[in-house]
């Protein structure tokens, strides 16, 4: 990867307030309420945060009399030359008029910061549709492709002056697509990637003025480069930009809502036609993942021809799918507020290479995480395994996961508490992707994720990293007591320790500490126990279960001594031990590819209907 690339490239996951420190979390809070009294004193009413990227904060508001708008603003915190992007996100919005598309109103700028006031888009983006829903149904599936092939064809026809100027959209993917579950029509959102496309679905330089052509730098991109777990190899290679990006973009977008996935790498091991589909349109979503760039174009071509017949086909919903969960499941009917966190470690056995070189250069910290914690030197199913994992903290849920990748078989441990009975089913979907994907890599290896609640996270701080961090009095580590005793063996207890130091964990705790973590470990509970410390701050992630009730008070005593030892703390790093309740472990096979299911073409004929 070259310098300039990393760069270009955003985390498309939003950090938690409760993940920030203090400071942070009141800065950005203070700034959230700016951004609404502003909007009041503009004459606006009923002000709601609607959405956030890693660019922008959106906000909707209602006109007298009750229209409802959005408005975006850039994040205070980026570099001004970023913040003023929003500006031209204005005026390629400006120049779209489609019924699928938000209408542009009007830029604005209060002081140093730019508003962009837009119609809000009803409904729900499809990122939290399919979270809510797992998998969607063939005959959805298709009704929102013919819609996006519509949006990809009047991009292509765009004019400008009277002259052909295609617009590149850049960052088509599920959360920038609204949809409306009353009438079913979508609405492509945030167009802060948004250029006029260089090259045209030919290749062709777009300009016909050979004095233009003659004074521009050829070589040069103009292409803003999107979420990375959507765009295709072109714009992420840094091509000069052209509608075929955008087709990647729809291709990465339909393939995650058919499968229940967050990204497109997964269709290596998950291909489109094992999905369900209709067999054309399955295959033509294989052909845009194609590695021959000839055939991509072709499949591409393709969709936007064909879309406009696929949509008459008749697709009643199939039970075609067992999406009972591979892994045990515990769902409680009630339900609790919280925002669960994916903590993974042990991912370096993922990797085919290094790119450490790379990372040195990037100079933003949160990118840095993201290659160091995601995409560094793995392949493509290595990343879709790793984002699959990550979509199960999008869900109210604690517990753990521990793989074991042998050479006769995948092992997985786990203790999955889903604290929300409706969305049993898509988390369920959530859970298999997990394991079919892993079932798929070929390693010998293990990896480890605890899911914790980051409204559980203590902070600390010091004013220099020579000092101790040292928890107020009221200090204490939370934990839950197990509302039915637990009848398992101790010796079926999954400990701490058993797996031996972990290589990708770079924080050494003093000795004090880890004697007080043996004296825990020989007691029945489960969950985990994350230390995350910087020159400044220190995070303390947990979540414990209590199973043995007759130890509470030497259980919370230990607890107790944790707290009060975090002064002994002088390393840097991050370090965690999970705990899961009882050995359990499930066995798969390895299976490389999931196999070919097409819809069927006569579901009559093959008993699928009454």
């Amino acid at each position: 990867m070259s310098l300039h690339r990393l760069r270009n490239f955003y985390i498309p996951e939003e950090q938690s307030i409760y993940l920030l420190n203090a400071n942070d979390a009141r800065k950005l809070k203070d700034w959230i309420a700016l951004c609404v009294s502003q909007l009041e004193k503009l004459g606006y009413r009923h002000i709601s945060l609607v959405g956030h990227g890693a660019y922008g904060f959106t906000f909707a508001g209602t006109a007298e009399p009750g229209e409802e708008y959005a408005f975006k603003f850039s994040r205070i915190t980026l570099p001004e030359a970023i913040r003023e992007r929003l500006a031209d996100e204005a005026y390629m919005l400006s120049q779209i008029q489609h019924p699928r598309v938000p209408r542009y109103i009007t830029y604005q700028r209060l002081k140093k910061q730019g508003i962009l006031m837009m119609t809000r888009a009803e409904g729900l983006d499809l990122e939290q549709y399919s979270l809510q829903q797992g998998r969607l149904p063939a005959r959805l599936l298709i009704d929102i492709a013919a819609q996006l092939a519509d949006i990809l064809q009047a991009l292509r026809e765009h004019r400008k002056d009277g002259q052909s100027a295609p617009i590149v959209h850049g960052d088509i993917k599920p959360s920038n697509i609204v949809f409306d579950t009353a009438s079913g029509h979508i609405c492509l959102v945030d167009w802060g990637s948004s250029v006029f496309a260089q090259l045209d679905r030919e290749g062709q330089f777009v300009s016909t003025n050979v004095m233009q052509l003659m004074s521009a730098d050829l070589q040069y991109s103009n292409a803003r480069l999107g979420d990375v777990y959507f765009i295709g190899p072109e714009q992420r290679d840094g091509a000069q930009s052209s509608p075929r990006f955008d087709e990647q973009g729809v291709a990465a977008t339909l393939y995650a809502l058919a499968s229940g996935q967050s990204c497109r790498f997964g269709s290596q091991a998950i291909p489109a036609t094992s999905l369900g589909l209709p067999k054309e349109f399955a295959l033509m979503l294989d052909g845009l993942f194609g590695e021959d760039a000839g055939l991509r174009q072709l499949a591409g071509d393709h969709f936007i021809a064909a879309m406009p017949r696929l949509k008459r086909l008749v697709l009643p919903e199939l039970p075609l799918f067992d999406d009972s969960p591979l892994l045990p499941v515990w769902s409680s009917p009630e339900r609790h507020e919280m925002d669960t966190v994916v903590y993974s470690s042990r991912k370096s056995f993922l990797r085919e290479r290094s790119e450490e070189a790379d990372i040195h250069y990037v100079d933003d910290a949160q990118l840095e995480r993201y290659y160091k914690n995601y995409l560094v030197g793995m392949g493509d199913t290595e990343k879709a395994f790793v984002a699959a994992v990550s979509r199960l903290g999008r869900y109210p849920v604690v517990g753990g996961l521990a793989l074991h990748w042998q050479e006769e078989g995948l092992y997985i441990d786990s203790s999955l508490n889903l604290y929300d009975e409706q969305m049993r089913p898509a988390f369920a979907l959530a859970v298999n992707n997990v394991v079919m994907l892993a079932r798929s890599i070929d390693k010998v290896g293990l990896f480890k994720a605890c899911l914790f609640n980051a409204r559980n996270t203590l902070h600390l701080s010091r004013k220099t990293p020579d000092l101790p961090f040292v928890p107020p009095a009221e200090t204490r580590i939370p934990y839950r007591l197990a509302a039915i005793p637990s009848t398992d063996d101790a010796s079926r207890q999954h400990s701490y320790f058993e797996d031996g130091r972990d290589p990708d964990e770079q924080l050494v705790l003093p000795a004090a500490i880890m004697a007080v973590l043996a004296r825990l470990n020989g007691i029945h509970h489960t969950g985990c126990i994350i230390f995350e410390v910087t020159p400044l701050y220190m995070k303390l992630h947990s979540y414990y279960r209590l199973l043995d009730a007759g130890a509470e008070p030497e259980f919370a005593d230990l607890l107790r001594q944790i707290v009060a030892l975090i002064p002994q703390i002088d390393d840097q790093g991050v370090g965690g031990f999970m705990k899961l309740p009882h050995k359990n472990t499930r066995l798969f096979s390895h299976q490389p590819v999931q196999p070919t299911l097409f819809y069927p073409a006569n579901p009559k004929a093959q008993g699928c209907l009454d």
